[in-house]
């Protein structure tokens, strides 16, 4: 039997996701944001609130990268959720991360981190429905050692997931099914 609880926000896993964009003065921004999603193939939703340093940065230099955050930075992914660029004016060098200037977008890679994606800034929807930042991805980079036949190798990456429930972080991994496949035994 099922038993309500006080939680909404409880979809789980939700991806933890690392944005980066440049600051006025160049230094380098990066929030954690679990509320983002694709909504098309080449098209990325981050629902983040005006109020971030993160959005302001955004619609200001066009341009944000979005990593994947992997067990091996779970601190440092925290870190980029717990404290806000409206205070702390250069994150990432606190956090001991480095990054390159993306040669398409205006924006910075974290050099440590295996998946980045670089996004060219379409609009921001505010209001009760509204999304909040939409981008178009366009390049997508992997760390070879993270490449198994010229795809990603889900494990490799021990990407990690926030679960809402108990405000933890869990490593994602272990393949234990075919997507457009396996159901079609039931057929």
């Amino acid at each position: 039997m099922k038993k309500q609880i006080k939680t909404t926000d409880a979809i789980f896993p939700m991806p933890v996701l690392l944005i980066s964009t440049f600051n006025e003065d160049g230094s380098v921004d990066v929030m954690n944001a679990a509320w983002g999603m694709m909504i098309q193939s080449d098209m990325i939703a981050l629902n983040l609130s005006e109020s971030h340093k993160t959005v302001e940065n955004i619609k200001k230099r066009k341009a944000f990268a979005v990593h994947i955050a992997d067990a091996k930075h779970v601190i440092e992914a925290d870190y980029f959720g717990v404290v806000s660029g409206n205070k702390e004016k250069d994150k990432l060098a606190k956090s001991g991360l480095t990054y390159t200037k993306s040669d398409i977008i205006d924006a910075p890679i974290i050099n440590e981190l295996p998946v980045a994606m670089e996004c060219e800034f379409i609009e921001y929807q505010s209001g009760e429905t509204g999304i909040g930042v939409a981008g178009k991805v366009l390049r997508t980079t992997v760390e070879e050692a993270n490449l198994k036949d010229g795809k990603v190798d889900i494990d490799s990456l021990e990407a990690i997931a926030f679960d809402p429930f108990t405000c933890g972080y869990y490593k994602v991994g272990g393949r234990v099914g075919n997507a457009f496949k396996d159901g079609l035994a039931i057929k």
